[in-house]
């Protein structure tokens, strides 16, 4: 009988450890910032020597673009975090005035609702890119009406989604804890 509560202990422990296994994902998410940083700066070489020449509908698609990925640079960001200090172990850095307020601060909860933000202001800025691409010239950028439809419809779903998430946190938070 006393094994048990040694085998049991042994388990739990090789169970705990087995929280390591995040850390070559978390790697790997710091190798895609690396990729949208790379993309961001191939992006912002390729449309700066065309500023003089942009109209301001090309100029505000080009900021857009920007933007969209800086936002997913910044949703990585908030994952590999969060995700890390959450499910893996706490970074250990010093408390300094560059360090962001909401590190260690955002447990399951705020990754979901921070994560469902960061999605619908991508889609936001998406759709509306495709939006002011309406009536061009360009044949490479023509979307269709049932494609435009789609768009909006999961475009949709993403804020009726996060809608719903808030809920959810609201209401739970609302409730006793057991």
């Amino acid at each position: 009988m006393s094994d048990k509560p040694s085998l049991e202990s042994a388990f739990e422990r090789g169970l705990f450890a087995s929280r390591w296994l995040m850390a070559p994902i978390y790697l790997g998410l710091v190798v895609s910032l690396a990729m949208l940083t790379i993309i961001f700066v191939k992006e912002l070489v390729y449309y700066a020597p065309k500023v003089f020449t942009m109209t301001a509908d090309q100029g505000i698609l080009t900021v857009l673009t920007l933007i969209d990925l800086s936002l997913a640079a910044n949703l990585l960001l908030i994952v590999l975090f969060s995700g890390y200090e959450n499910f893996v172990s706490k970074l250990d850095i010093a408390d300094t005035e560059d360090r962001p307020d909401w590190m260690g601060k955002v447990d399951f909860s705020g990754l979901k609702m921070k994560l469902i933000a960061s999605i619908v202001a991508i889609s936001g800025i998406h759709l509306l890119k495709v939006f002011m691409e309406i009536g061009k010239a360009d044949p490479d950028k023509v979307v269709s009406a049932d494609q435009m439809y789609l768009m909006v419809v999961i475009h949709l779903t993403f804020v009726a989604s996060g809608v719903l998430l808030a809920l959810m946190d609201w209401l739970s938070a609302k409730t006793d804890k057991h």
